[in-house]
């Protein structure tokens, strides 16, 4: 039988440890997929959103609320409706938890301007200032 030597360059070259670099890839998969469910919970509202021609992207943080205003009036925040009453009870609750919320108002464009104004009362007596409005960019020209 021959014998085959193993020379001293493949005794020293460094070896991958694999375990690791799984448990690292998995991670970084339930991340991403966490963050892409929480994403498309807002985004299924069925809303027409109005078109902006000057309209730029603002720095979200990662726990702002959006309001989601329909055309018929109805407040949805986290796939829960709420009453204007219930809307402002719930900003206030958070505003004492987090002063500087950042709050995000997505109005369909046919929704009537009374209730927007009616989540920005809300916002505005849970002393919540930090509030953007959702609109689309218009690419005609």
């Amino acid at each position: 039988m021959a014998k085959f030597d193993i020379s001293e360059y493949q005794r020293q070259r460094p070896m991958i440890q694999l375990a690791p670099l799984v448990d690292i890839a998995f991670w970084a998969l339930m991340f991403f997929m966490i963050i892409a469910v929480f994403n498309q919970m807002e985004v299924q509202v069925n809303l027409t959103l109005p078109q902006s021609k000057t309209a730029i992207q603002s720095a979200q943080s990662a726990g702002k609320i959006v309001i989601n205003i329909t055309k018929d009036g109805r407040f949805i925040v986290n796939q829960k409706e709420y009453t204007a009453n219930g809307l402002a009870v719930m900003l206030k609750d958070v505003s004492k938890l987090f002063p500087n919320q950042q709050v995000i108002i997505r109005a369909d464009e046919m929704t009537y301007h009374k209730y927007v104004i009616q989540a920005l009362d809300a916002c505005g007596r849970s002393n919540l200032s930090d509030i953007s409005f959702s609109t689309l960019r218009d690419e005609s020209k």
